[in-house]
């Protein structure tokens, strides 16, 4: 074989350049380059190992598509400034990898090497200090570099080989100033205390010094992200300032120390910031009132026992929830740092056998808007970090299939200091398919799912530590990198009774690598690190201990279940390797090369290191509310500053990023009404049955206002469990059943007093509302190093509520109708700006009450922005106009009063609540001297944040008006009862499950193949077990997703590569040719059949350069949303349950879905009836598709590709969104063999 190295460039085509496009805006107006004229993209690839028959094949197959993209050979000639970038080697590269993977197929050799670069070519006439201002807005030094323009001569890396784990010299003989420099030098997160105390452990225990490994891992082990050290420091003396706001702490704070004599009966504990943040759940478990709660040493997550009903049947389940914080990777790679925020937050619950199925983001940063000279020196401008954050955990979660319900972020200028990330994630699993088993000597671990490399070393200790420029420089290899198709396959293989009743325990891969997740499974373990797989050569020991390479799992089962547990992981496509063995030693072992790098008793590595001693003040604040002021001298110029607000303005282009309806589980989405313009107070989403139809749904909400918590780090926090429990009972929880998990985020407190009174403040804050409501938090995370130089954040407690109800009972927020009346439930609060908690417990219980009664029709809580920003939200969805009844103060309309709610309903709920209104057809807010016209509030709502997360433009260029009367529909030849469906996954599908259910639920009987390609002979098995398959079934049914992160550059490529295997094609073609078959794609399944020609042409063939396509969206970035799609022609027999001109409103969600195709070709499909399906009246077009077109067939009707995800269906769900979402697809497949 010729080794040469050969290159291609693919360049996306005039009209398909979005990505090039938007770039050139952004930096024209970003970084004011008037003379910058033209930009372009161009993909480059380098590869080897592989023929010139096979390098033509993949040219067009995998690097470029003829339609598309230009393509150019080993050298072009580039007029203007030209740079390339890369990855940083090391660093996860999903295009390289996902290119080789379907070069693999398309050869059916093994895997090739492929690199990856983008060449920029930057126009016009520009100085040198202009291209430098564009490098460094392309280039982010932490993961990546400039590329060299010249082709290499190998892409073999050679790595040179890995030096011996070292002893450190004469660590037991250094001096305490010695220990002190040595922890400077190595960059420990530890504290010279903690190294000290090592250096006596050696001395005394070991009698000899310990290696680097040792150190390294210590150091890892102990961090403050693992180990939760600042909230587990004793606070000896607590000083109270005097002040009436301190007088309340105070007694709070008495309240605490008497639940302290409660739970623990004389015995002596400290007093933390951890015991304070589980003390209310400590007390409820002890007095009887916290029995749902999961008892069990193995703590992946927050985890209670709820009772599901399904098809009338009753069954225990487990609900897990967990909130995870990725601020410091985020803030240096946004991308990586947010996708993993997601990935790591995932793999807790995942990690407890739990089917992770909604995901919540709360993040908060400084002004988007802030020009990007004014960054801060070292940082990142705030606009990249908080679009490429976006871009990367809507990524992760979309392409693993996880609906994100509710996205929100903050705005405060103090968190330019460093930024927040958090990710929430709720997950369900029969309780009977959870066993939980202490290891014994002989069971073993398997290393499950990703390779390990560099990235992510050191992110434990690199969280855990306070930063300045110069330190962030140094941090690339801490950032982690997702690859989210794998940690999708985990999530099928867990959801398996057979998989997970073989797990006696299990720990996800995070802050620690082996180390960590490895290192707690048991208290005595030998881990063979030569057997660790890696993703390249020249690791040493210390790195194969601390790496924190991601979509890893570790497993212990029993020795003898080892072949059945390798046997499902393959199945899904997933390595496994027994990596350790649990022993009785309580001794913690590697070996490495054959060689002992590590061997430290159990007891002393759980000591955490040395017990930190501090004390805190409890400062009076200035403040018990934050009074915002306004510019406008009346109430109508108030209100409309008011949306402007950051705080209160439209972020639904931010939010369309994410897929919220993937899973068929979603009872609202973040938009609702008509208009899909009110946003909903939280997320609520049906148990994920796999079986059977349930009403059992999971809610969450989050509450916390970072000016309020800044005033005063208490009222701060104990509104925020307040406000995000008023949530729950406005969508219609009880409040009684709510558990609480939260995210604290503090600036460092070092030994400063002060500092450690604010997160004692606002933990006591907290506490007051847990011990009075009685609804405990049982988990949270805490971040304790957001300071950068002199800024330090907000006193950050974000409070997640979670409970559990009835779908029949959730309401939303848009006002329903005209003419109901609109009420104030206004809870009491004193001159403290403390709420009387036995009003909200009356008043929540009798909302709760009247919700079941029927009798309130939607419900939004008074939050920041006051009530003037809830009625406007709620006027929006359905366009209900708002007229005021009872004059409120102009201060009362703004104020954030937390814990009040607006009421929509008939008649009076309560004696309490006070009509502030009504609603009225007309489309304005009035009261009394002024009136709005809800067009103006629509766009001064929206306007803000607009050039930050454009929305969404509709095209407004009607489509023509067009139909198709076919007189004769299809006929299948054969009959039968129930037919076939084939379902292939491969990686990166993530609408399997919702296909399945669709077509089990319309009478057909659905199997899902998981493609293999871990290796050349797994991809031939894979394509003879799929041959087989289709030959056995009626219908394919290719399901939505990303597969193979619709990369490279190009969604439905894996599919297609797969797919153009002669057996394969043989197959389809004797499924549509010989046996009357159906074949269905939907979103990623319509890409894959439109590169295959299967739409519109019917067969498998070779794609030209005219032929339709469907590529990326016009706005340039992914959306989802509803839209209304037409039934514009009855010649497919997938249509005919409907009408020609029914009209359904349905979920879509993709990034590359606009359909494209010349005049020429679109005559064509109207002629033949072929266009299916428009995106009704042209205004709902979300990504710009040509005349509208959403859905088109093959000449017969037979072959159906559309976007909108039909599949995504069950009762009661998106209860926010009006009308009909079935358009009967699945029932028409199955009985058109009947």
């Amino acid at each position: 074989m010729n080794f040469d190295v050969r290159r291609v460039f693919a360049e996306k085509k005039s009209g398909f350049n979005t990505e090039a496009v938007n770039l050139l805006n952004n930096l024209k107006e970003n970084i004011y380059l008037d003379k910058l004229n033209n930009l372009r993209i161009l993909n480059r690839y380098d590869v080897s190992d592989i023929d010139e028959d096979d390098f033509k094949k993949s040219v067009t197959a995998v690097f470029s598509e003829s339609n598309q993209d230009a393509v150019y050979f080993e050298e072009v000639e580039l007029e203007g400034h030209v740079f390339a970038v890369e990855y940083l080697p090391g660093q996860y590269d999903q295009r390289a990898d996902s290119a080789a993977q379907c070069i693999q197929i398309v050869t059916g050799k093994e895997k090739p090497p492929v690199k990856y670069a983008r060449v920029y070519v930057i126009e016009g006439d520009l100085s040198g200090e202009d291209i430098e201002k564009v490098k460094n807005y392309c280039i982010n030094p932490v993961d990546s570099r400039e590329a060299e323009l010249s082709k290499p001569l190998t892409l073999n890396e050679e790595y040179p080989m890995a030096k011996d784990v070292e002893i450190v010299d004469n660590f037991i003989g250094k001096t305490d100033d010695e220990i002190e420099e040595y922890g400077k030098i190595m960059g420990l997160a530890m504290s010279a205390e903690d190294l000290l105390f090592c250096r006596e452990y050696f001395k005394n225990t070991e009698k000899r010094n310990p290696t680097i490994t040792e150190i390294k891992v210590i150091d890892t082990y102990w961090s403050d992200h693992c180990r939760h050290t600042t909230f587990s420091t004793i606070i000896e003396n607590i000083e109270f300032e005097k002040g009436k706001t301190t007088e309340e702490i105070k007694k709070t704070y008495d309240e605490y120390i008497n639940t302290r004599k409660f739970v623990y009966a004389g015995k002596q504990k400290d007093i933390t910031l951890m015991d304070l943040a589980t003390i209310g759940a400590k007390e409820l478990r002890k007095s009887g009132q916290l029995d749902d709660l999961e008892i069990t040493d193995e703590i992946n997550a927050c985890s209670i026992i709820i009772n599901v009903e399904t098809d009338g049947k009753s069954e225990e389940w487990l609900l897990m929830f967990k909130n995870e914080t990725h601020n410091h990777p985020t803030e240096i790679e946004p991308f990586g740092g947010a996708a993993t925020c997601l990935g790591g937050a995932i793999r807790d619950p995942l990690s407890g056998r739990s089917y992770v199925y909604q995901a919540m983001r709360i993040t908060g940063s400084a002004d988007p808007r802030q020009k990007i000279e004014d960054t801060l020196m070292g940082k990142l401008p705030q606009r990249k970090i908080t679009t490429e954050a976006a871009a990367g955990y809507s990524s992760y979660g979309n392409q693993i299939g996880l609906a994100t319900g509710y996205v929100n972020e903050i705005y405060h200028p103090d968190y330019a200091a460093k930024r927040m990330e958090v990710g929430a994630v709720i997950a369900a699993a029969p309780r009977k398919n959870v066993k939980r088993e202490t290891p014994v000597k002989g069971d073993v671990v398997i290393l499950l799912g990703g390779r390990t490399g560099r990235d992510g070393l050191g992110g434990a200790t690199g969280s855990s530590k306070e930063h300045t420029e110069e330190s962030i420089l140094l941090c690339g290899s801490e950032v982690q990198k997702g690859n989210a198709p794998t940690e999708r396959k985990i999530q099928r293989l867990f959801r398996s009774k057979k998989v997970s009743s073989l797990i006696k325990k299990c720990n996800d891969f995070g802050a620690g690598g082996v180390a960590v997740a490895i290192g707690e499974l048991a208290d005595g373990l030998n881990i063979n690190l030569d057997l660790v797989p890696k993703k390249y050569d020249g690791l040493d020991g210390t790195e194969l201990a601390i790496s924190e390479s991601q979509e890893r799992m570790a497993v212990v089962v029993r020795k003898e279940d080892i072949e059945i547990f390798s046997r499902y992981a393959h199945s899904e496509n997933l390595e496994s390797t027994v990596v350790a063995e649990v022993d009785d030693d309580r001794r913690l072992k590697m070996t490495w090369r054959g060689k002992t790098i590590l061997d430290i008793e159990r007891d002393f590595l759980d000591t955490n290191g040395v017990k930190q001693k501090t004390n805190a003040e409890i400062i009076a604040p200035l403040n018990i509310k934050y009074e915002r002021s306004f510019k406008g001298n009346n109430l109508k110029d108030m209100w409309l500053e008011n949306l402007k607000d950051l705080n209160v303005a439209c972020q639904k282009g931010l939010v369309e990023r994410f897929d919220s309806t993937v899973g068929a589980g979603s009872v609202l989405v973040p938009f609702g009404g008509r208009t899909q313009l009110t946003p909903s107070e939280g997320m609520c989403a049906k148990i994920p049955v796999e079986n059977g139809i349930t009403n059992t749904c999971s809610l969450m909400s989050y509450g916390f206002d970072p000016y309020l918590s800044k005033e005063s780090p208490y009222h701060g926090a104990m509104y925020a469990v307040v406000h995000s429990v008023a949530k729950i009972a406005a969508m219609g929880g009880d409040y009684r059943d709510i558990r609480l998990t939260f995210q604290e985020y503090f600036e460092k407190l070092n030994k400063e007093p002060k500092r450690w009174g604010k997160p004692l403040s606002a933990l006591l804050g907290a506490f007051r509302v847990q011990h009075a409501l009685e609804i405990p938090a049982i988990g949270g995370k805490d971040s304790m190093s957001g300071t950068f130089k002199d800024i330090n954040v907000p006193p950050t407690l974000i409070s997640f509520a979670v409970a559990v109800s009835d779908v029949k009972n959730i309401i939303s927020p848009e006002f329903k109708k005209a003419n109901s009346n609109v009420y104030l439930l206004k809870i009491k609060k004193d001159e403290n700006n403390i709420p009387d908690f036995e009003d909200i417990k009356i008043k929540y219980e009798a909302i709760y009450e009247a919700v079941r009664a029927g009798k309130i029709l939607s419900a939004h809580t008074v939050g920041y922005g006051g009530i003037a920003a809830a009625v406007s939200k709620m006027t929006l969805g359905n366009e209900i106009g708002f007229k005021a009844k009872n004059m409120l103060s102009e201060s009362e309309y703004f104020d954030a009063s937390y814990g009040d709610i607006v009421l929509e309903a008939d008649n009076l709920i309560l004696e309490s609540c006070t009509v502030i209104g009504s609603t009225v057809n007309e489309s304005t807010i009035s009261i009394n001297e002024f009136c709005i016209s809800l067009e103006e509030i629509k766009n001064t709502w929206l306007s803000p944040l607009n050039n930050i997360f454009p929305l969404r433009k509709d095209e407004k260029e009607a489509a023509e008006n067009y139909s198709f009367n076919n007189k004769g529909t299809a006929e299948s030849k054969v009959s039968i009862a129930k037919p076939r469906v084939f379902i292939p996954a491969f990686p990166g599908t993530n609408c399997e499950y919702d296909t399945k259910r669709a077509f089990e639920r319309a009478g057909a009987e659905a199997e899902i193949f998981v493609f293999k390609n871990l290796s050349s002979q797994a991809v031939k098995d894979s394509i003879k077990e799929m041959n087989k398959l289709i030959r056995q079934s009626q219908i394919i049914a290719f399901p939505g997703g990303f597969s193979a992160g619709d990369e490279p550059e190009g969604s439905g490529k894996f599919i297609a590569a797969v797919f153009r295997n002669e057996l394969l094609k043989d197959a389809v073609t004797d499924l549509l040719k010989n046996r009357d078959g159906l074949i269905i794609g939907i979103c990623n399944g319509f890409q894959a059949l439109i590169k295959l020609g299967l739409v519109p042409f019917g067969e498998i063939i070779d794609i030209e350069a005219d032929y339709p396509t469907l590529t990326y969206n016009k706005i340039g970035r992914h959306v989802s949303s509803f839209v209304r799609t037409k039934v514009t022609s009855n010649l497919s027999p997938w249509l005919r349950g409907c009408e020609i001109g029914d009209i359904h409103c349905l979920p879509v969600s993709h990034g590359e879905g606009r359909f494209a195709a010349n005049e020429k070709w679109i005559e064509e499909l109207k002629k033949k009836g072929q266009i299916a399906t428009q995106y009704a009246d042209g205004c709902s077009n979300p990504n710009g598709s040509a005349e509208g077109i959403e859905g088109i067939t093959s000449p017969d009707g037979r072959i159906f590709g559309k976007m909108a995800h039909s599949e995504r269906l069950d009762d009661s769900l998106y209860k926010n969104i009006p009308g009909n979402k079935n358009q009967l697809i699945f029932e028409s497949g199955v009985k058109y063999f009947k």
